[in-house]
């Protein structure tokens, strides 16, 4: 048998602060699914490298309800979305002859109450005189010099009104001039959101950048949100956490501190690493405070 070469590690200072630690990765994930059907599709294997926003996995088989509930509501918030831009253009229109036809009411009405505090008031009245033994109705022209408080009130109280409906119908037209009314489209697009982030349940959705790690569905079977599916990582970049590192030690370390790392299973590999975190958090363990690093 060949001999194994030895290997020489320089021994630690007398003052150095020794820990155990784990590797992990720069980031993992173990996924589920946020609804409950029947897995229709796994699209990764161990060791394929994803994307952020890849899907990995979906549910929603034919005789899932839930499923098909979330797509019918998708579809009726894309139909809604889509109806209300098409849309636009009528209802454009229809604002813009309302809000004329508001404001010829309002100068009318104004044009009437101007004159009866202007001074002298005509108008025009309809009298019968009777002709062979009938009522016929002719147009007579009335000057008063002061209008009655009771017909001045109701005057102006017919001009405040319709200035209120001018000044409405006016926001109503800087709602749609320029696009759909905003109001409107933002509870379109907030059903829109709702809807997307229902039919999303159903699929296993990458958050970052990674590796497959581990698979634990298969199509046909049944899966929900208390199971995970798919775990990732990302690989890029690696860590050690140390388990051990107790309070009376912790205190020994400040972030920035270089590190000597000795993996167990790689004897020949010294590494060095720096002192990125502390945990302001602790853990009780065995009668010990332990604070991870």
């Amino acid at each position: 048998a060949t001999e194994s070469p030895v290997v020489e590690v320089t021994p630690a200072p007398a003052n150095a602060v020794i820990a155990e630690g784990h590797i992990v990765p720069a980031q993992d994930a173990a996924l589920a699914f946020q609804a409950r059907g029947t897995v229709t599709e796994v699209r990764v294997r161990i060791g394929d490298k994803v994307k952020a926003g890849d899907v990995l996995a979906r549910l929603g088989g034919p005789n899932d309800a839930a499923y098909a509930a979330a797509q019918g509501e998708l579809v009726s918030a894309q139909q809604a979305l889509k109806s209300l831009r098409e849309s636009t253009d009528t209802m454009r229109s229809r604002a813009w002859i309302a809000l004329r036809d508001a404001e010829t009411l309002y100068e009318d009405a104004k044009d009437l109450y101007d004159d009866m505090t202007d001074g002298d008031y005509t108008y025009d009245r309809i009298v019968y005189t009777t002709i062979r033994g009938q009522r016929v109705p002719t147009v007579e022209t009335v000057t008063v010099d002061d209008v009655d408080e009771e017909t001045l009130e109701d005057a102006k109280s017919d001009m405040d009104l319709k200035k209120a409906l001018y000044e409405e119908a006016q926001r109503a037209y800087d709602r749609v001039k320029d696009g759909p009314d905003e109001d409107q489209l933002a509870l379109v697009e907030a059903r829109m959101s709702a809807a997307e982030a229902n039919v999303a349940a159903f699929a296993v959705i990458a958050p970052f950048d990674g590796t497959v790690m581990d698979v634990n569905v298969a199509v046909g079977e049944q899966a929900g949100p208390e199971m995970w599916a798919v775990k990732i990582a990302d690989t890029s970049a690696w860590y050690v956490e140390t388990s051990d590192l107790t309070e009376l030690e912790v205190v020994k370390i400040a972030v920035g501190q270089n590190v000597s790392i000795l993996p167990d299973a790689l004897s020949d590999a010294q590494m060095t690493g720096v002192v990125e975190s502390i945990s302001q958090a602790f853990t009780a363990q065995g009668g010990d405070i332990l604070y991870k690093v």
